[in-house]
């Protein structure tokens, strides 16, 4: 990791082009761009614009981000816009089974100079997420409101942190939510070479050993295509989350 914020997808090129975007929602997409009620619900993903758009509105609940999880939608927006609620086609996935690892980094992995944890740092990897700069971004998609919601979710027993330490310093981290037997990839951060890189092979060893069957990384990027990740078209994503999301949820602190 180069010392900026990775989204498991959703960072460089596509970042300035959907900001762009968001910024004329109600007037360039010839789909209908559903307005959310109050009500925990959301149209079929299916019904999405070119990039995925889907939805504005709603709140960051945690009925109605579990509902969005569990039916393959996302939200990413950043103030002033309204939430936006996204489910791409393709959509790019990480299957365990097919993780990549370098030889540099296995060699980093053994060096130890990182201590990985789990779930003991939440709020501090998430908000480390939205104060990283990244190129080609002002501001941050990671608001105060997405912030709160999220720790919302850990609190829950839903949403997930690992952290890599160095010195006793959170070098690197990331987080996402869990939802059965499928993890939705949420954001990334590293203050040192390699830190979330590490994270993130300590968090598929652990996904593997508790039967994860899916990965979701959002939108592609070639960052985590050197990883396995691959993408694949949104039917077979739904598909392939249909199954695995009704297996019973880790819900609590990790690891268990």
């Amino acid at each position: 990791m180069v010392m900026n914020l990775y989204a498991f997808g959703l960072r460089d090129n596509i970042v300035r082009r959907l900001a762009a975007e968001s910024e004329r929602v109600y007037k360039n997409y010839s789909m209908p761009i559903f307005q959310l009620s109050d009500k925990a619900s959301f149209p079929p993903p299916h019904f999405s614009e070119g990039d995925g758009l889907l939805a504005v509105g709603g709140d960051l609940s945690e009925e109605r981000l579990l509902k969005a999880y569990y039916m393959g939608i996302f939200p990413w927006y950043s103030n002033p816009d309204p939430i936006l609620w996204w489910s791409p086609d393709p959509r790019l996935v990480l299957f365990p089974s097919e993780f990549r690892v370098s030889r540099r980094l296995r060699r980093t992995i053994r060096s130890g100079i990182f201590r990985i944890t789990m779930d003991t740092a939440f709020e501090q990897v998430i908000k480390s997420c939205a104060e990283i700069p990244r190129r080609h971004e002002k501001g941050t998609w990671i608001t105060p409101e997405m912030v709160a919601a999220y720790c919302r979710l850990h609190t829950a027993g839903f949403a997930h942190s690992v952290e890599a330490w160095s010195e006793g310093r959170l070098a690197g981290g990331l987080y996402g939510v869990a939802i059965g037997r499928c993890f939705f990839g949420e954001s990334m951060f590293s203050k040192q070479s390699n830190a979330s890189k590490v994270a993130l092979v300590e968090l598929v060893a652990y996904l593997q050993k508790k039967q994860f069957r899916l990965i979701d990384c959002q939108v592609t990027t070639s960052h985590l295509k050197k990883f396995g990740a691959r993408e694949i078209p949104r039917a077979e994503f739904l598909s392939v989350l249909e199954k695995f999301r009704e297996k019973p949820s880790l819900r609590g602190k990790w690891p268990q």
